[in-house]
Order: structure tokens, then sequence, then C-alpha cells
């Protein structure tokens, strides 16, 4: 994918025309006085493009559609960034691994160094450790644009959402989800002019990488906000903890429950397995949650307040069984769609 590359782009197809591999560059609408740049390579390799940028996901994706198009299954498709931050070496050794591993999508890891540009390694950090919690995986590089996977994964990779800078993020989220082991490989780290020619924008770029990762946020805090004020509403009407706790965490377990398959999880299981699973689930978190409410409150602690402390301890615990178990796709069928 390139949009409004300079000359570092050209330097890195006449490199990849030594080996044999087939090389597609996708202007992602560039401006016309990069037509210069683009000008030097069109003969020398199959260039897709549009007029208008759409957006690196959208490149990506739109070079993937060629690929499927044009050549038969068993392929290694890698990408590759076009501002010279990528060796041909480490690409070929992403492409090895992922002929071997046809069902694995292969990293390539830049280590932490003193290369790194600030900005870089806060982005990465903070995208790294929000990863971690979400997935319980600990993927060292969730940024990096080195790349490789099988044709195996080609329908997969080509049906998950994102146009920008939130595509690649979306696939290691989706990855994570569906059980499609992430390998990472070390590879060079290369910065030119401090990473200058990112195209990446802090703020408006930032939300989109995190947007699938703020709806689980968001879909937790509103069935807790909707707990919490049924179950301070039903307790000052009957003075029953017990059955203010429960008609509370019923109401916002159904609610949570159809958020959580239609615009979290985005599962496609059918109905019945996935809420037999939930509530399931939702009955084993309520017992638990109400004795140890119960606890809390026996230690003389306010029932506002235990209420609060015994959500914060079942809060992970619930969302990883659901993650792992409750909303997780067939991996063969969602692989073989």
């Amino acid at each position: 994918p390139s949009y409004e590359p300079d000359e570092k782009l050209v330097k890195l197809i006449n490199n990849l025309l030594k080996t044999d591999y087939k090389v597609i560059v996708v202007n992602d609408g560039s401006s016309k006085k990069y037509d210069e740049v683009f000008n030097k390579i069109k003969d020398k390799c199959v260039l897709l493009g549009y007029n208008k940028n759409h957006g690196k996901g959208y490149a990506l994706k739109t070079g993937f559609k060629y690929i499927k198009k044009t050549y038969k299954k068993d392929y290694v498709v890698v990408t590759m960034d076009s501002d010279g931050q990528h060796t041909i070496k480490d690409a070929t050794n992403l492409l090895n691994y992922a002929n071997e591993h046809k069902n694995e999508l292969v990293l390539g890891m830049r280590i932490r160094n003193e290369k790194v540009p600030l900005r870089s390694r806060i982005g990465n950090g903070i995208t790294r450790f929000v990863y971690r919690k979400i997935t319980n995986l600990d993927v060292y590089d969730t940024q990096t644009g080195l790349r490789a996977f099988s044709s195996e994964l080609m329908d997969y990779m080509l049906d998950i959402e994102g146009n920008r800078f939130d595509y690649e993020m979306n696939v290691l989220l989706k990855c994570a989800k569906d059980g499609i082991k992430i390998k990472e490989i070390k590879i060079e780290t290369i910065y030119i002019d401090n990473n200058s020619g990112t195209h990446f924008k802090a703020i408006s770029d930032s939300y989109k990488v995190y947007k699938e990762i703020i709806k689980y946020i968001l879909s937790s805090a509103s069935s807790f906000i909707i707990d919490y004020t049924l179950y301070t509403i039903f307790n000052i009407i009957s003075g029953n903890l017990l059955f203010s706790n429960i008609l509370a965490r019923v109401i916002s377990s159904i609610y949570n429950y159809n958020v959580n398959k239609s615009l979290v999880f985005k599962s496609k299981k059918k109905t019945y397995k996935s809420a037999f699973g939930y509530f399931s689930l939702a009955l084993l978190v309520l017992t638990i949650n109400t004795l140890v409410l119960k606890l809390v409150v026996n230690y003389g602690i306010n029932i506002y307040v235990g209420k609060i402390v015994t959500e914060s301890i079942l809060f992970i615990f619930s969302f990883i069984i659901q993650k792992i178990f409750i909303f997780k796709d067939n991996k063969e069928e969602i692989i073989n769609k």
C-alpha cells in the first residue's frame, strides 16, 4: 500500500525485482504530483490504484482482491510498507514461515531500541498493553506493517472490517477472538528521518485503531450502569439486598447479551448456543456476585460500595469467558467460509 511515496518506494521495487516474487503496489489515491514516482515503477510491477484516498486498510484489501482473482491457491502474501522500513531479507523470513504454517498470521517484530522514535514507542506501548488486557495475548509489535499469511486465510482477511489504520488492529483482534495463531519473528528496526514519512494521524487514526477496544469497554460500562441503577432503585423500594441484586442482574444481563453478540463480538454463532452459554455464565457470576456481596457487607462495607467492589472483581473473569468460549465462532467454519 502506498500513499504519496518518495524515491524509497522506487528503491524498494528495484530491490524486489531481484527476487522471484510477484510485486503489487496499490496507489491509495495519491495526488497528481506523485505520478512521477509511480511512473518509474508502473512497468516493473502490478500497479493498482484509484483517485480518492481511502486508507491503508482499503489499499491492502484492494491488493488482496486482485491476488485472489489472479492467482490460484497455495501462495503466500507478504505486506510491506512503502517507506523503506522493511528489508527483503525479513520479508523472506516471514514468507518462509507462513508457507510452512498455513493457518497462522505472521508478524515482523521490531525490537524497541534507540532507533525507535519516542512517539512510536509510546503508541506501540499503549496499544500493546491494551491489546494484552483485552485478548490475554502478548503481541509485542501490534503496529508492524510487515505481515504474512497464506492463501488459506485470504477470505478471512478480506472479511475483516476497517479501511484505514484500524484494519491492521482489527486483524489482530479478530485473530485473537477466533483462535488464529499469531507468530512474531524478529526483524530489523529501521526508522528513516524519525519516521517523518508516516501518514498516521495521531487523534483520528488512534480513534479508529482503538474503536474496537472502546466498544468492549462501553458495553460493560453501560451494562454496569443499568445494573447498578436498578440495584439501587430496587433496594430502596424493597429493602431486600438479595432480591434487588438478582432482579437488576437479570435485566442488565439480557441487555448485555444482545449488545455483546451483535455489536462487540459480532458472533455468528446460533442464538440458542450463545444464549445458553451466556446466561449460564451470568447465573454463575450472579451466584458468586451475591455471595461476595453479602460477605463484603458483613464486614461492614457500605452496600453500594460493596456492589462496585464485587463487580470489579468479576469483570475480567466474565469478559475472558465470553470472548474465548461463548461468542467464539467455529474456527474451521471461519477459515473455510
